[in-house]
């Protein structure tokens, strides 16, 4: 499918609200640059933890009657939380579990990633690797939340780290997302920005074998390195490998040793075009998996790249602008966080009990195993591995559907 049709049916979508109705903007306005979550919001995500938590209890109950033991009840049910939302010792706890993380050795062979120094770089390998397999493919969203649930294991059995992995809540500081809690470069954020310097924006350019022509994004606030804050003199070992205009590759693809310093590009213009209450409130609101994605990940190349790029774009910079390298930046894991956060809570808010969000990965053009469906495709199965390489063990998509279920026991608040 062509880009112009996917963008006629990503349209189409986002005004073909079905099953929990959230009225249109038009209607009932939304003030997007407000810190707090409009009540329409709100009451969406009480619904979802609600139902989640009657599913449990549900299935307990009856496995209970079976003489079974489930491995996922109410009494064990974590909860992810917003990084702002933590204490600023949670959020202490948190950073040094990744600092942690960057010091321990690697398990890649240096016969695979001469460039990977430590158990950090381990999951950026595996990304750069497979960039081109698990986006715009029926594997993303499944193979996403495997990521993410390995690195907040990582974190917790390999560095101490007690909490859950922390999301980015897009709309909560798109008026300034530089100052967050996230990014004000304060000993419990994440860092800050990059030093400023003047510039139009990146220039994002497909990769090889991709169509698609070169998008100019806005630019933020920042663009140079990172001098406040916990990742200050972090150093960037891999990539990049491509994506962005003017910026070469690194040695190897990418793979090889290339020592620099992060750098961010974080502003609101990105923030308030891609990811605002209203974007949240549409996606919440389409009625199957593949309007979901239309929303979520928007079109390839063209301007609307929904919040999924929006977002990566906002980071910027080294290695966050770079496709297959963004997981080099500690921020990568709250902004997948909540990229997790609202697949989850669309998924629970499906019809109760018998809901298809579980086992549905899609019909479109995102649903196959190729980028987009370019070259056509088989539909991605339920018993596709998703492959963590060196970083961590693989599974399949049936094992990750629920976030309930398998080895799983989480949702989010």
């Amino acid at each position: 499918m062509k880009a112009a049709k996917i963008v006629g049916s990503m349209l189409l979508a986002a005004v073909s609200v079905r099953g929990h109705v959230v009225p249109q903007a038009r209607d009932t306005p939304v003030d997007d640059l407000a810190p707090e979550e409009p009540s329409s919001l709100t009451a969406l995500l009480e619904e979802a933890k609600a139902q989640i938590i009657e599913e449990i209890s549900v299935n307990e109950r009856k496995m209970r009657k079976r003489g079974l033991t489930p491995t996922c009840t109410v009494s064990k049910l974590r909860f992810r939380r917003e990084y702002g939302s933590l204490s600023t010792s949670e959020r202490l706890a948190y950073v040094n579990a990744v600092k942690c993380l960057q010091a321990l050795p690697p398990r890649t062979p240096a016969s695979v990633a001469p460039g990977a120094r430590s158990r950090f770089d381990d999951f950026v390998v595996t990304h750069i690797q497979q960039t081109l397999n698990i986006h715009y493919s029926g594997n993303f969203q499944p193979w996403h939340r495997w990521y993410i649930y390995q690195y907040e294991k990582a974190l917790q059995d390999e560095c101490g780290y007690t909490g859950t992995q922390p999301y980015w809540d897009w709309p909560k500081y798109s008026s300034a997302p530089q100052d967050s809690p996230l990014f004000n470069g304060d000993p419990y954020s994440l860092s800050g920005n990059g030093e400023y310097i003047p510039h139009q924006g990146p220039v994002i350019v497909p990769p090889p074998g991709v169509g698609g022509g070169n998008i100019q994004l806005p630019a933020g606030l920042g663009g140079g390195l990172v001098t406040t804050g916990p990742f200050a003199n972090m150093s960037v070992n891999l990539g990049p490998v491509g994506g962005l205009e003017g910026v070469p590759p690194g040695p190897l693809g990418g793979l090889g040793y290339n020592p620099r310093g992060l750098r961010r590009d974080i502003g609101p213009a990105m923030n308030q075009r891609y990811a605002n209450w209203t974007t949240i409130l549409t996606l919440l609101s389409q009625p199957n998996v593949d309007a979901f994605r239309y929303v979520s990940e928007g079109v390839p190349y063209t301007p609307e790249i929904g919040p999924h790029g929006g977002m990566h774009y906002n980071i910027g910079g080294d290695p966050g602008g770079d496709l297959f390298t963004s997981p080099g930046d500690p921020a990568f894991y709250v902004h997948h966080g909540q990229m997790d956060r609202m697949w989850t809570v669309w998924q629970a808010l499906g019809t109760p009990f018998s809901s298809t969000r579980y086992t549905d990965l899609g019909s479109g053009p995102y649903a196959h195993q190729t980028w987009a469906n370019e070259p056509p495709s088989p539909l991605t199965p339920l018993t596709e591995v998703l492959d963590m390489g060196y970083a961590a063990p693989s599974t399949t998509i049936a094992n990750v559907m629920s976030t309930t279920g398998g080895e799983f026991c989480y949702f989010y608040l």
